[in-house]
């Protein structure tokens, strides 16, 4: 069994600060891609920035040069820095890891946070 526990949201105000971390426990031999996901009331998911092993980033437009995303890969852990925080940015973030798991045979699976609730609002 493999699991992704976050932490860190919260109810912050607009140009706020908020971290949030998500690490990864179980049954793994690997992982590749982690990330996160977040999804506004009555809106799609979408991608927020997604971080490889190797250290490739990609960003959403919408949060380019106001979140970073690192990873610890001796703790099988992600974070996410979130400055300049805007209303816009109020929604569940769901942890994202893409895993090859320990147990034979050793097929990557997508794992999913159980989300945790970022609120921006004065």
């Amino acid at each position: 069994q493999v699991q992704l526990v976050e932490s860190g949201g919260g109810l912050v105000q607009p140009g706020g600060s908020l971290r949030l971390s998500c690490a990864a426990s179980g049954s793994i031999f690997s992982i590749n891609a982690m990330g996160w996901y977040r999804q506004a009331p009555g809106k799609q998911r979408e991608l927020v920035a997604i971080i490889t092993r190797e250290g490739s980033i990609n960003y959403a437009d919408s949060v380019k040069a106001r979140f970073t995303i690192s990873r610890d890969n001796a703790k099988n852990t992600v974070y996410l820095q979130m400055n300049s925080l805007k209303p816009e940015d109020t929604a569940v973030y769901y942890c994202y890891a893409a895993i090859t798991t320990g147990a034979w045979p050793r097929n990557e699976y997508a794992y999913w946070g159980q989300g945790t609730q970022v609120t921006v609002s004065s």
